[in-house]
């Protein structure tokens, strides 16, 4: 037996630091937002062990590969017999911010999950997942969110009507940051390391009130300080996102993607056009639908 799954990726619609905690990590709260540009994986039963392979060789197959220590750790907590191959093809970009790693081990627990005849509850997952990386409970519904902590605590929101109908423009600039430095670098930067709370939670009272305009102008990244002052190629994006009629743009997680709302598939279409004629084509574009319907 064997299946094959979309493992999607997510934008941070805010990530608002709070301070770092006695445990080395930090305190968060973000709002998550699933995104239908998916890698594919195929999960297939064996008589024992884990391979793993991957079309990308940048990426590495061993031990350190989220996807490995996920099939693992379900191993180790499932009363099963037995093994898998597991063959991961890569459409979202590395190092990017959209949680693409993090995708990949949730799709990888609910895939083996389902291979063995569902023998892990929800909760035993979400418990296996938040070992694994703060973004992977996120994964495991792929539903928007509002998250704390470190971002392991997840509150499933219903998606907003006030979305339906926009679209994403997406553009990594063809370098990644790594998340350890953009955290790392936060001492630099005072107000973004210890940001006001309740930020999150006013953007979800924004959306669910259907107030576009000002939900748009609360986005907010903090890792952005860091990131946009070593990269000021990020900035200049969103200039000209900004510039072309984006209702509203932003880097996701510790980036370096950036994204743009906005109305309507032509005027994504329209946007990604007018970059590409600025830019050039180099690096990794995509649109997308935001919103439901």
């Amino acid at each position: 037996m064997h299946l094959e799954l979309a493992s999607p990726c997510k934008i941070n619609l805010v990530l608002n630091i709070l301070g770092r905690r006695p445990d080395g990590f930090h305190e968060l709260e973000t709002v998550m937002y699933p995104v239908n540009v998916c890698d594919r994986i195929v999960l297939e039963e064996a008589s024992g062990g884990i391979e793993f392979a991957c079309d990308d060789p940048r990426l590495p197959t061993d031990e350190s590969n989220l996807v490995v220590r996920a099939a693992r750790a379900f191993f180790a907590a499932a009363p099963v017999s037995g093994g898998v191959r597991i063959q991961l093809t890569k459409r979202i970009p590395l190092a990017a911010g959209l949680g693409g790693g993090s995708g990949n081990a949730a799709t990888t627990l609910l895939g083996l999950n389902r291979l063995f005849g569902e023998p892990l509850a929800s909760g035993a997952l979400g418990a296996l997942g938040a070992r694994l990386g703060s973004d992977v409970p996120f994964f495991l519904e792929a539903r928007p969110a509002l998250a704390t902590g470190r971002g392991e605590q997840v509150t499933p929101l219903e998606p907003f009507a006030a979305l339906r109908g926009l679209w994403l423009f997406l553009v990594h600039p063809g370098f990644g940051i790594p998340t350890a430095w953009a955290y790392g670098q936060l001492a630099r930067f005072p107000a973004a390391l210890r940001g006001r709370p309740g930020r999150a939670a006013e953007l979800v009272a924004l959306l669910r009130a259907g107030d576009l305009p000002a939900a748009a102008g609360s986005l907010y990244n903090a890792l952005e300080a860091p990131a946009l002052q070593k990269y000021p190629v990020l900035g200049l994006y969103q200039e000209f996102c900004r510039a072309e009629g984006a209702l509203a743009t932003l880097m996701s997680g510790s980036g370096s993607t950036t994204f743009a709302w906005v109305a309507g598939a032509e005027a994504a279409a329209r946007l990604r056009d007018r970059f590409v004629d600025r830019f050039g084509a180099r690096g990794w574009l995509a649109t997308v639908p935001l919103g439901e319907g």
